[in-house]
């Protein structure tokens, strides 16, 4: 018994590692981003917001999951909530797509 439980530590170990670096990636994708936020007008600074928002909710998750907080399935769940919101705001008409149509 005791080589299995220290098998699945193991296991749970690399998991867990490599859900840390997803999420320090996902936060140097937010870093690298922020700084051009200011750059923007304002609706496409809004949306750009939001999507980096989303990423930084997702890096949590993958955090939370590291440490053990939610299951793989919670982390599933939440990342593809992530991907329908990110999806719905690719879907919304941008700021110099309304003023073309008037």
């Amino acid at each position: 018994m005791g080589f299995g439980r220290r098998r699945f530590f193991a296991w749970t170990g690399w998991r867990a590692r490599r859900a840390l670096r997803t999420a320090q990636l996902l936060d140097e994708v937010v870093d690298s981003q922020l700084p051009l936020l200011p750059a923007l007008p304002e609706a496409r600074r809004r949306r750009s917001a939001d999507y980096l928002a989303e990423l930084v909710m997702l890096s949590q998750a993958y955090r939370h999951y590291a440490a053990g907080w939610i299951d793989r399935k919670e982390l599933e769940r939440r990342g593809q909530g992530v991907l329908g919101r990110l999806t719905t705001l690719r879907k919304q008409p941008s700021a110099a797509q309304v003023i073309d149509r008037d």
